[in-house]
């Protein structure tokens, strides 16, 4: 009896958690295109974790368009569920100008969790090197190595979009 039920609440978790995914694919914006999917996304935020810890990390719309501007280069992951949706829309056309790849993530919940913050975050922007300071060789080495695996994958998918 016992292991009948931790079946139903395994599988109780499981629509749990699809419900849960169907409402943050609801909240999408319709310009949240390049779209991760959910491998694309769970290594998308594990790098922007990662980038977090070492101090690579740019968050908030503000500060990842200064950091565009002054010519910084990196891997920009914009929420897509943003409203009004008019905060991050000029933010695709600046990564595009300075040949920064873009991708966008379902929920800025989760965005900001990956980038260790609690207020959720529209978008972040991953640097190969930290602002200030040096990375030991083999910290570096990880994330360049990281960063580089996604960034492919993020090209590929917006080369097969448009």
């Amino acid at each position: 009896m016992a292991k009948a039920e931790m079946g139903s609440d395994s599988e109780a978790e499981k629509t749990a958690q699809k419900e849960k995914d169907k409402k943050k694919l609801a909240g999408l914006a319709p310009i949240a295109k390049p779209l991760a999917g959910k491998k694309l996304c769970k290594r998308t935020l594990k790098l922007v974790r990662r980038a977090a810890e070492h101090k690579c990390l740019k968050r908030g719309v503000k500060e990842v368009v200064k950091s565009i501007r002054r010519g910084n280069k990196g891997l920009c992951v914009i929420a897509g569920n943003i409203s009004p949706i008019d905060v991050i829309t000029h933010v695709p056309i600046l990564c595009e100008e300075s040949d920064i790849p873009y991708i966008y993530v379902p929920s800025k919940e989760d965005l900001a969790n990956a980038g260790t913050t609690k207020r959720p975050t529209c978008c972040v922007l991953v640097l190969t090197k930290p602002t200030k300071g040096e990375l030991g060789q083999e910290e570096q080495e990880k994330l360049k190595a990281e960063y580089d695996q996604v960034t492919s994958d993020v090209t590929e998918l917006a080369n097969s979009m448009f």
